[in-house]
């Protein structure tokens, strides 16, 4: 079976004024199905850069990427929107989530593109809120919820949509550490039992713990990619 994620050779220039900035530098990179990556990485490292490569929010400059097979290097923005609505569940720190519009309403928001019934809707929904535990809230809005309870509305809206990928970016950044354990409890589950593919872009060892894999960005390019397991014994 051929990767999910494949990067042979991704550039990333960026022209500011007279100045090309090299974001990303050569980065080759294969991710399976069902894997759980973390990607660390300093501020400035170019670990934001590859993770809109790999979400479709950009292209590369030079080289390839091929998300389950297709060059996304050749598609067209439209094409992208539709990459990233269809593979492609997104989850950020601030949760994004709207304020006057119920959890279940929250979660159902990215099929009201679809063309679907209604009912369908509310009951995919409901099935996703109810992955991430929180089928008890559904009519909640998100000034009743935690902040643990809000960023789990903004997993089950990431994955109402059945995406291929979850790219979490920094998702415990505004938690505490307690809500931060629950968070990442789930997205283990979600890739243990449900073999999602999950992706964490963090700076925080404690949350890259939770993953199979770690890999470094530093400077645009990786410098270390690892199994969780040597990684944990480099730091005993």
């Amino acid at each position: 079976m051929g990767a999910l994620i494949l990067c042979e050779d991704v550039w990333k220039v960026y022209r500011l004024g007279d100045v090309d900035v090299q974001a990303l530098r050569g980065v080759s990179l294969g991710i399976e199905r069902g894997e759980f990556v973390a990607v660390m990485g300093a501020s400035g490292s170019g670990k934001s850069t590859l993770m809109n490569l790999l979400g479709c929010l950009d292209t590369p400059t030079s080289g390839t990427y091929w998300l389950d097979g297709r060059d996304v290097g050749r598609a067209s923005q439209d094409e992208l929107a539709e990459l990233r609505g269809r593979q492609i569940g997104f989850v950020f720190q601030n949760f994004n989530l709207l304020p006057r519009t119920s959890a279940l309403e929250n979660v159902q928001l990215p099929l009201s593109y679809w063309g679907l019934p209604l009912r369908e809707q509310r009951a995919r929904a409901a099935a996703a809120l109810a992955r991430t535990g929180l089928s008890n809230r559904d009519r909640h809005y998100p000034s009743q919820l935690s902040g643990g309870q809000q960023q789990r509305v903004a997993i089950a809206r990431a994955l109402v949509a059945s995406p291929s990928i979850l790219l979490a970016d920094e998702p415990t950044g505004n938690l505490d550490t307690e809500s931060s354990q629950e968070i990442m409890e789930v997205l283990a589950r979600l890739n243990r039992e449900d073999g999602l593919t999950v992706l964490v872009v963090t700076h925080e060892t404690q949350v890259a713990a939770y993953a199979a894999r770690e890999i470094v960005v530093k400077d645009g390019q990786i410098v270390s990619d690892r199994s969780a397991a040597s990684t944990q014994a480099g730091r005993s």
